[in-house]
């Protein structure tokens, strides 16, 4: 865990921070400036547009007496991508943009839900 919070604290950072300021060299910095800009106006709509999906079909799965667990899953993948978006740079970005898409966000899904049944099942025979 404490790797983790590094990793997260410190190196994203100094990565993004890097990657930022060698985009700026390149293009210029009000061009990197907008780019980043455009990026993330362009993901807060993506964020909407999904969000405003994945509410639906919870409505429409709590309408049948279903547990929409897909749903909670992505809804929760989805507020990551937008947290991930609130932070300036491009790698953050690129990871909130990749966990907007439906078939990257069900992969990942089925990965997180494999692993929460896993735990489930730990902590029933415990």
């Amino acid at each position: 865990m404490v790797v983790a919070l590094f990793v997260v604290f410190l190196i994203v950072p100094v990565i993004e921070l890097a990657l930022i300021i060698e985009v700026g060299q390149v293009i210029g910095a009000w061009n990197t400036i907008a780019a980043l800009l455009i990026v993330s106006f362009a993901g807060a709509w993506l964020v909407k547009r999904e969000g405003m999906g994945v509410a639906r079909r919870f409505r429409e799965q709590m309408a049948l007496g279903a547990v929409p667990g897909r749903e909670l899953a992505d809804g929760l993948l989805i507020l990551f991508a937008g947290a991930l978006l609130l932070t300036p740079g491009f790698v953050t970005d690129l990871l909130a943009l990749l966990l907007l898409l439906p078939p990257v966000r069900a992969v990942i899904r089925v990965a997180i839900m494999r692993q929460v049944a896993v735990r489930a099942q730990r902590r029933r025979y415990q």
